[in-house]
């Protein structure tokens, strides 16, 4: 059962492949989110398939998704839901938000005011909402999928903090290569319509009540004291790299076992090894680090910084 459910997990890849070219590392890390229970933060120029990938990941996993194109003036009862008064049953009922939803595709996060933003922390967090002094559970699977653009910062509002942590993986959606673009405009010149994926051929391949079985068993996936110690090193040698201002903290390490066990499971392994933390540091980690003003001004990314942490902290045999 274990090994089926591997092998339609994998199948989802060419499934979505069938819409999204060149995207195979932000397919897979949409699943390791899924199988973590985690939420992933998007990155990337307009035009390199964010929204469909989105969109084909729920297709063939079975599952129900909303976007929400996040303006300055959208308010958080625009994403949580809200009471409206019903006048032919002259009460107040709620009415629920697009958060209510299995993947929420958050567009362009950072063009909301930090009021809207916060809104999605308890969803997040908590998997629920509190409206009118009423809280209301969201269906599961639940997972953000939240979508920032690295250009034009005019007029967006730099994500807080706190709320950067609740995202499990940052993944970055580069530019593809010629061949890679290519293809796309080959497909578009065969008749592709991002907007029918079922003439694209998707099909679903894995069930919620599947992925459920699936995230019971990356729970189960086991991680010995060595490999605890060496996720926690990596975290506190981030605290300690001179041109980091504000490390990894504890949640950050946390997220780094949960990402790494899901990733283990994923590639057939009952346990969590060094490799599997190795191979999931920079998109678990690549957003909870905050370099100083310095470094900054020199150029110095996040993912050179933790690659260095990578290279110097000691693996354990």
């Amino acid at each position: 059962m274990t090994d089926d459910l591997r092998t339609r997990l994998r199948d989802v890849r060419t499934e979505v492949g069938k819409a999204v070219v060149g995207q195979d590392g932000a397919v897979t890390g949409m699943i390791v989110a899924l199988l973590a229970r985690g939420h992933v933060l998007l990155e990337g120029v307009p035009g390199v398939a964010k929204t469909l990938l989105v969109r084909s990941l729920s297709a063939a996993l079975q599952l129900d998704t909303k976007r929400v194109q996040f303006t300055p003036d959208l308010m958080p009862g625009d994403v949580t839901g809200s009471m409206i008064y019903e006048g032919s049953r002259g009460e107040f009922v709620f009415r629920e938000g697009p958060v209510f939803t299995n993947i929420l595709l958050a567009d362009e996060i950072n063009r909301t005011p930090p009021k809207t933003q916060s809104a999605l922390l308890e969803a997040m967090e908590e998997r629920q909402v509190s409206v009118d002094g009423a809280s209301r559970r969201l269906p599961a699977p639940f997972l953000v999928a939240a979508t920032q653009n690295p250009v034009e910062y005019e007029g967006t509002y730099t994500l807080p903090e706190a709320q950067l942590d609740r995202f499990l993986l940052k993944l970055v959606l580069d530019l593809p290569a010629r061949d890679t673009e290519f293809e796309v405009l080959r497909r578009h010149a065969a008749g592709f319509d991002p907007r029918d994926l079922g003439g694209a051929g998707i099909r679903p391949v894995l069930s919620p009540g599947d992925l459920e079985a699936a995230q019971r068993a990356v729970v189960a996936v086991t991680a010995s004291e060595d490999v605890l110690g060496y996720a926690v090193d990596l975290a506190r040698a981030t605290r300690e790299a001179p041109s980091v201002g504000l490390g990894v903290s504890p949640r950050g390490a946390v997220a780094l076992l949960s990402a790494s066990k899901a990733w283990a499971w994923l590639q057939g392994f009952d346990s969590v090894t060094p490799d599997h933390v190795q191979e999931m540091a920079l998109p678990v980690l690549r957003h909870r680090i905050q370099l100083r003003p310095e470094a900054e001004l020199e150029g110095v990314s996040a993912d050179a910084i933790l690659r260095s942490v990578i290279a110097q902290v000691q693996v354990p045999i």
